[in-house]
């Protein structure tokens, strides 16, 4: 690989950050090892918001299809054949040597043209449900990679194709200091957070839960919570009249050091969520969002919930006497906290954007 004119690796995701927060981490390893690496999102993708501005962001059409009504699958089966359209200029223009797909329907079209052009193509699988777009995208590509030993949708894929990778992560996150369980009188640190489908209902379901916590407890419980814009003058005043020592945000930029804080996560369960919960090493109890598409949450939260790394609760049975009895459970058990944390450490996979790397360069070297 010459140092004037590095091979370009293009990687495709769809613009939210279970998709482009592996990308970023593995464009970061790829441009470590000397290649050229440029993102293909949507309309709506912000890319990797600055943190990696030697790669350049080309925006195409693209659409949902699943869950749609009639009209919106038209309209967006036409925007995802323009997007396609314009992947073959873009990549006739790039000429990158392999291409990587991170999943969500803005990747479909620029892995689809560069299959259709024969260039050589790595889909990556954050979730232990693969998703629908990953699943078009696969059959053909050379190499899938995947975040969980078992992911449903993969089984009939050859396995010499298949290689697990882990889902690569921030290195802030992984870099954090070990877990160290709460002292008996202590303070508890409860870190609360769920993108905006998981605010809203933590938002409803999470102060009458803990005004229901053991005296004792609530006394010593300090709270890290998400929460939605509009909601946090209400949420603002429910824990304030508790006494509840609590800061409340709509987004906090600084998760590294908020997962370094935390006793207890208390989260959904999306790909992004769990890979940070493993590589952070910190014990979490889990609401899988109930509408995700082919349930894929609740299968990504099962993946720690039966390893002992965490708990999972289903939304339909997260009412506020229930929450409050299972954080008091888990919240009044420093050992089985430590267990957790150290089980959710040991099934992270800390080198997964080293490990993508490899397979993306081993491709790069059969296409020489």
């Amino acid at each position: 690989m010459s140092a004037k004119n590095p091979e370009r690796i293009l990687l495709a995701a769809g613009g939210t950050g279970g998709h482009l927060f592996p990308a970023e981490a593995l464009a970061g390893a790829l441009l470590g090892r000397g290649f050229s690496v440029d993102l293909v999102t949507d309309e709506r993708g912000t890319g990797f918001a600055g943190k990696l501005a030697s790669v350049p962001v080309h925006r195409i059409a693209s659409g949902g299809i699943a869950g749609k009504g009639l009209g919106v699958r038209a309209r967006n089966y036409g925007r995802l054949m323009l997007g396609f359209l314009q992947s073959r200029s873009l990549l006739k223009r790039l000429k990158p040597t392999v291409a990587v797909g991170f999943g969500g329907y803005p990747s479909v079209p620029p892995i689809l043209a560069a299959q259709w052009s024969k260039i050589r193509t790595v889909v990556h699988e954050q979730n232990a449900v693969a998703g629908r777009a990953n699943r078009v995208l696969m059959k053909r590509a050379n190499r899938v990679a995947l975040s969980f030993e078992t992911v449903r949708f993969t089984e009939a894929l050859p396995a010499a194709m298949k290689t697990v990778t882990g889902n690569p992560v921030r290195a802030a996150v992984s870099e954090i200091a070990p877990y160290i369980a709460p002292s008996p009188a202590g303070p508890v640190n409860l870190l609360v957070f769920g993108g905006s489908q998981g605010a809203r209902v933590f938002g409803r379901v999470t102060p009458p839960a803990i005004a229901l916590l053991p005296e004792a407890l609530r006394n010593r419980l300090k709270l890290v919570q998400q929460v939605r814009r509009e909601d946090v003058e209400d949420v603002t005043k429910a824990y304030r009249d508790m006494g509840i020592d609590a800061e409340l945000s709509p987004f906090f930029k600084d998760m590294p050091a908020r997962y370094q804080w935390a006793h207890l996560v208390m989260c959904r369960s999306g790909a992004s969520s769990v890979a940070e919960i493993e590589a952070s090493g910190r014990p979490a109890l889990m609401i899988p969002l109930p509408n995700s598409i082919d349930d894929h949450q609740r299968a990504n939260a099962r993946s720690l919930g039966d390893r002992g790394a965490g708990w999972v609760l289903d939304e339909n049975e997260a009412s506020p006497q229930a929450l409050a009895e299972r954080l008091a459970a888990v919240l009044g058990d420093p050992p089985g906290l430590q267990h957790a944390a150290d089980t959710a450490r040991g099934l992270a996979r800390i080198d997964a954007a080293e490990r993508l790397a490899d397979v993306v360069e081993d491709l790069a070297g059969e296409a020489r």
